[in-house]
């Protein structure tokens, strides 16, 4: 089982960017695909991204994939959201996922961390 320890969220003006760092702990074999997703208040859980065990990233509509990019750090088996150009639309709480069968569903989860884009 892999754990997940989530940083680097917090409160940013509109057109500012943030870097939201995931580093996983224990067993990381099948840690892959890393993935991030999205939860704003009254809202469903959404995709954001992810990276594969080859390196390759997808990203959930062109808007993000713009704006959004994922990266790693293979040595300290952490993932990287580097977000951009920020609008108070990306508000909510970020979370990073590990492993599992398909995109959007991870075996692991993070704590999850707060991103307030303010207007």
């Amino acid at each position: 089982q892999v754990q997940l320890e989530e940083s680097g969220g917090g409160v940013v003006q509109a057109g500012g960017s943030l870097r939201l760092s995931c580093a996983a702990s224990g067993g990381t074999f099948n840690s892959y695909p890393r993935t991030w997703f999205r939860q704003a208040p009254g809202k469903e859980r959404e995709f954001v991204g992810g990276i594969n065990w080859g390196g390759g990233t997808t990203y959930n509509g062109d808007s993000v994939k713009g704006r959004f990019t994922i990266s790693r750090d293979i040595t300290k088996n952490t993932v990287y959201l580097q977000m951009g150009s920020l609008k108070p639309e990306d508000t909510g709480v970020y979370y990073c996922g590990a492993g599992g069968s398909s995109w959007q569903s991870p075996r692991s989860w993070g704590q999850g961390t707060q991103v307030t884009v303010s207007s």
